[in-house]
Parts: C-alpha cells; sequence; structure tokens
C-alpha cells in the first residue's frame, strides 16, 4: 500500500507571513513614533566604536549616547527599515516571501526561523567587524583635525537597519539548492537563473563595501555576512544527504 501524502507548499507559510507582519508593525511603529522618541535610532544597530573614539565622540557632541552599540540592537536592527524610503521595507518584505516561502516550505518553520536569524546575526557580526575597523582612520582623522579625512570616514559611525542581511542569506540557501532556476528581472530582457543573480548581488556587495563610495549608505557587508552564514548553513545541512534541487 503507497503511503505517500501530497502536501501543497503553502503560499504564505507561518513564519513568513508572521516576519512580515512584525517587520510591518514596527515599520508602523517608526513612522508613529519617531517624532517623539526617536524609536528608529533606538532599534537601529550602531557600530561598536573604539573606547577612546566614543568618549571623544560624546564630549564633542558628535555623537550622544543613543548612538552608541547596544547587545540588543543586533536582534532589533533586522526588523527595522528606513522611514525615508518606502521601497526599502518594500523591497525585503518581497523578497522575504519570494525565497523564503520555499524553503519554509522544505524545511518547516522551526528550521527555517533558526535559519533566518542566523542569517540575520552573521550580517550584523560582519557589518560591526568591518564599522570597527573603519573607525581607526576616523579616529586619526579627528586627533590630526584633518577635516577632509572626517568626512571619507564619517561612514564608520552610520547605523545599519534592514532584514537585507538575513534576506541575503535566503538567497544564498536558494540558489544552493536551486541554482538553475530561472527569474526575469526588471529592464534585463532574458532569464537570469538563480546562482548568477546571487552572485551577481553578491560581487555588487563586495565593489560597494571596498570601494566605500562617498554617500552610499548600503551596509554593504551585512549583505555579504548574511549571504555567507547562510550558504555556510546550508551547506552543513545538506552535506550528507546531498539534496540540491533544480
Amino acid at each position: 500500500m503507497n503511503d505517500y501524502r501530497y502536501t501543497r507548499p503553502e503560499q504564505f507559510p507561518p513564519i513568513v507571513k508572521n516576519l512580515i507582519i512584525i517587520n510591518a508593525l514596527v515599520f508602523v511603529a517608526q513612522l508613529l513614533f519617531d517624532s517623539q522618541i526617536n524609536l528608529t535610532h533606538k532599534l537601529a544597530m550602531w557600530p561598536i566604536i573604539p573606547e577612546q573614539l566614543k568618549a571623544q565622540l560624546i564630549l564633542s557632541g558628535i555623537i550622544t549616547d543613543d548612538q552608541t552599540f547596544k547587545p540588543y540592537q543586533i536582534a532589533t536592527h533586522f526588523f527595522t527599515h528606513s522611514t525615508s524610503s518606502f521601497f526599502h521595507i518594500l523591497f525585503n518584505m518581497f523578497t522575504l516571501w519570494m525565497f523564503g516561502r520555499t524553503l519554509e516550505n522544505i524545511w518547516g518553520p522551526k528550521r527555517f526561523l533558526f535559519f533566518y536569524l542566523c542569517s540575520g546575526v552573521g550580517a550584523a557580526a560582519l557589518h560591526l567587524t568591518i564599522q570597527y575597523f573603519r573607525a581607526e582612520p576616523l579616529l586619526a582623522a579627528l586627533e590630526s583635525n584633518n577635516e577632509q579625512a572626517i568626512i571619507s570616514n564619517i561612514g564608520a559611525l552610520a547605523p545599519a537597519v534592514g532584514a537585507s542581511g538575513a534576506v541575503m542569506g535566503l538567497m544564498a540557501a536558494f540558489a544552493y539548492l536551486f541554482p538553475n532556476t530561472e527569474f526575469y528581472m526588471m529592464f534585463i530582457p532574458v532569464p537570469i537563473k538563480a546562482k548568477w543573480l546571487v552572485l551577481g548581488y553578491a560581487a555588487i556587495d563586495l565593489f560597494g563595501g571596498v570601494a566605500n563610495i562617498a554617500g552610499d549608505n548600503i551596509a554593504h557587508f551585512a549583505h555579504l555576512g548574511g549571504a555567507i552564514t547562510g550558504f555556510i548553513i546550508v551547506f552543513i545541512w545538506n552535506k550528507n544527504n546531498r539534496r540540491t534541487f533544480y
């Protein structure tokens, strides 16, 4: 007797659905309370900077104590988005749904949630590490009163918000499991396979992170950290059973 049972994949599996709801609720709270309590500043992940630089910046009034790293921000920052652009949360939530629904249907809710949160933490870890080392030139610039160098390195103090790092982990996992799945991108007339799509995004982030272009407010190394973490996790999970799909 055949005991096989077909389970129809859910279009909105529970973890993906609840993650989108939480992000949306936090975004609404930001819009309502930013003017009163600077909610985004409290939820964003501020960089870890050397104590000497931190003291000097607070003393000179460049930053306040609210604009310094707190451990809880590792968790809150990837449920928080920029309120200056609705596209930020829209793109992240659409990408979470597009890739996350497939992965949650394969892995189940618990494993998917573990994967998503680990990707977000991995994104935070790489971002914080890079920001810490970028703070050293800023300290030197402040001590030498080099205005041009201060402007060039002031990005080391920028906070990070957004689910992009965790979402990049999902994209990396999807590209590993379904490398030849084709996507159509806006303004590109030919389909692109998942593996090339994700590698392309990673290359752009690597260039943007290394180039450190003035005015670029994208946390490129957070994206890379999420992608690397996601790839490592799915590679380990898939190492023994070789369940790669095409």
